[in-house]
């Protein structure tokens, strides 16, 4: 069975609740159990951490055996290049996701160290960014390896 986890960064634990006129009142694992539903086929994952070491580390233990990761690294995405040089380290694709569009908002969120990193992106998109992402990891990706 595929297996795809989305690891989301600092502060997205608190979408729903988290200034909602951005970022919507749904909370994540709300939209999380839909995204479930959705793809039925596949075996989703879910982590979330506030700390940069504990993404990297949830980043390279599974970024040789997951098929896709999906990566909404939240704030570490303008100053982590440790987590822009593990995303390099791994052989599993990456599709970064951000829910608003980082390149219209904060000029100092126009800085993006994980693009490089990552095989597509997906910006501005809301929640449904990350069923973009699945999609795109299931008709680009995935699809080449079967």
């Amino acid at each position: 069975m595929v297996q795809i986890i989305i690891i989301n960064g600092p502060n997205l634990n608190l979408l729903g609740v988290r200034q909602p006129e951005i970022y919507g009142t749904k909370s994540f694992d709300t939209y999380y159990t839909e995204l479930e539903a959705a793809f039925p086929d596949y075996n989703l994952h879910y982590y979330q951490s506030n700390h940069e070491g504990d993404l990297i580390d949830k980043i390279q233990g599974v970024g040789y055996r997951y098929d896709g990761i999906i990566l909404n690294a939240g704030g570490f995405t303008h100053t982590s290049i440790a987590i822009a040089d593990a995303l390099r380290s791994i052989t599993t694709p990456v599709i970064e996701v951000h829910i608003t569009n980082i390149y219209e908002r904060e000029s100092f969120r126009h800085t993006n160290f994980i693009k490089d990193s990552a095989t597509h992106s997906i910006v501005g998109r809301g929640l449904d960014g990350y069923k973009e992402a699945i999609e795109y990891l299931r008709d680009k990706v995935i699809s080449l390896k079967v």
